[in-house]
């Protein structure tokens, strides 16, 4: 039978936790000895734990906590981790399982084999946890914990520290680790990049398939199946990095459609435009796709005209960034572009830097130009400590204000929608009323939007795209039409 991928899965490489590992470690120290503490004491952090589907005993698959995942790479549940500062030795604890689990959910694993596995120093049983680590701390007084407690800044929750047996035989430090931690998770190392890239190229090569597929009459969520089969058929990938949106018509101008309220069930219909905002996740490492097209497979003129006036936004932006560059600079950036086009689409009159001075960029735009990514979709750390956010509309969208640094991983996803909510005040508002063409943007209703979002690894110089999706609208007209991607170089385009 033949393959319906050209990609293979990659080994995981478990030494890619080890390098975090010692990142951290290297950071604590340096931050200890900074603030002269001594260079003693223990990284504890808690594993996540199983949950069962309200009271029942059906148990929803488990994925690791994401700081946890970053140290140790575990992904069985009822973890603890530890690194010790003094002598950088790792140390992980497993649950002691009953007797019955060989039973019911398979072979109880040696506790060498998770020494094995994940490349740790030392393997004790989570009952052990307070006693293991008195016994290996030199130093006088209570040992010192560094737990894990610190706000995201994208769910306003915070992270919840280490609890076990035990614990008032130790002096515990709540605010150290976590800004630290995170600071790690923003620069990525090249096994990371690595895992990343091939998170990016099977999610590719799956819109791509479900952009050949795709037919006037079929459901929305054919084609969240059709993604989800390819990742996991030919990548391995058991889990996405967040829900996919499918968003055909106006179900585009939903920004985060496809949840259970809204649940990718509309029918394509000929003229639609399909916004489908998908990518998978492999070993923990995720991936940020979104691919617009036209569902039957030919751009009319007004969908070519929103298409490109994205796409002018993504490639200013992609052409722009380097290490040094403000982020809140290329969201505007993406915002004056749209607008530009959408000024020579005769949809706006008017000047542009006024538009941007009363921020109409945010009526067409409302979310931040892009986020971290790593082990999460919305990877933490886009606002340290001073930094604040925005207020304006549209700038207090965004996930970060950071200037770029060489080694993030960042998505670059300008969007432009038409959302009756945002759309209808602005064009009554007398603030902003008098640069809309109301008899051009009438043509627009249930248009729905166009997004276009391509995951950035940041270079010494500048950028390298990790998605490798058809972009510009003759591209995506051949695919759609069954030419093979990457297009032939003989194509005269």
């Amino acid at each position: 039978m033949a393959s319906g991928s050209s990609l293979t899965p990659p080994e995981i490489p478990f030494e890619l936790h080890a390098v975090n590992r010692r990142k951290l470690l290297d950071s604590i120290r340096q931050h200890l000895s900074d603030s002269s503490r001594p260079l003693h004491g223990f990284v504890l952090l808690q594993g996540g734990e199983e949950k069962n589907r309200y009271c029942t005993d059906h148990t929803e698959l488990f994925r690791q906590e994401s700081y946890f995942a970053y140290l140790f790479g575990v992904r069985e549940p009822g973890f603890y981790g530890a690194i010790d500062i003094a002598t950088g030795n790792s140390i992980l604890f497993a649950p002691r399982l009953p007797a019955d689990y060989a039973v019911w959910l398979g072979e109880i694993k040696p506790l060498s084999y998770f020494k094995e596995r994940y490349i740790v120093s030392m393997v004790y049983y989570t009952d052990e946890i307070a006693q293991v680590l008195c016994d290996k701390y030199g130093g006088s007084g209570k040992p010192p914990l560094f737990l894990l407690h610190g706000l995201n800044t994208d769910s306003d929750n915070f992270s919840k520290p280490a609890e076990f047996q035990g614990m008032e035989k130790f002096e515990t430090d709540l605010t150290t680790l976590h800004p630290i931690l995170t600071e790690c998770r923003v620069l990525k190392s090249d096994l990371e990049l690595a895992l990343i890239q091939f998170a990016n190229d099977i999610s590719s090569e799956a819109h791509i398939e479900v952009m050949r597929k795709t037919r006037v009459k079929m459901k929305e969520y054919q084609l969240e199946s059709m993604f989800l089969h390819h990742t996991y058929m030919y990548g391995g990938c058991r889990h996405c990095s967040y829900t996919c949106i499918c968003a055909t018509g106006g179900n585009g101008a939903v920004l985060h459609y496809g949840h259970a309220a809204a649940p990718n069930e509309k029918i394509l219909e000929d003229g639609d435009m399909a916004l489908l905002d998908m990518g998978a996740e492999y070993h923990f490492y995720g991936s940020d796709i979104t691919c617009s097209f036209p569902v039957n497979g030919k751009f009319t003129s007004d969908q070519a005209l929103i298409y490109n006036a994205v796409l002018e936004a993504h490639n200013a932006v992609v052409s722009s960034m380097k290490p040094g560059v403000s982020w809140i600079d290329m969201h505007k950036l993406a915002e004056k572009t749209i607008l530009q086009s959408l000024k020579k689409g005769c949809i706006l009159v008017g000047d542009v830097d006024d538009m941007m001075a009363k921020r109409l960029g945010a009526v067409f735009m409302p979310h931040g130009l892009g986020h971290f990514l790593g082990i999460d979709t919305h990877d933490p750390g886009g606002y340290l400590k001073g930094l604040e956010r925005p207020k304006e509309p549209g700038l207090k969208s965004l996930r970060t204000v950071r200037e770029l640094k060489e080694g993030m991983v960042i998505t670059v996803e300008p969007g432009c929608y038409f959302i009756d909510a945002v759309l209808v005040p602005a064009m009554e508002s007398s603030n902003t009323s008098m640069f809309f063409n109301r008899e051009t943007i009438s043509r627009f209703k249930g248009f729905g939007g166009v997004r276009i979002e391509s995951d950035l690894h940041v270079t010494a110089n500048g950028c390298k795209n990790m998605t490798k999706c058809p972009r510009e609208t003759w591209e995506i007209e051949a695919v759609m039409a069954g030419a093979p991607w990457p297009l032939e170089k003989t194509s005269t385009n």
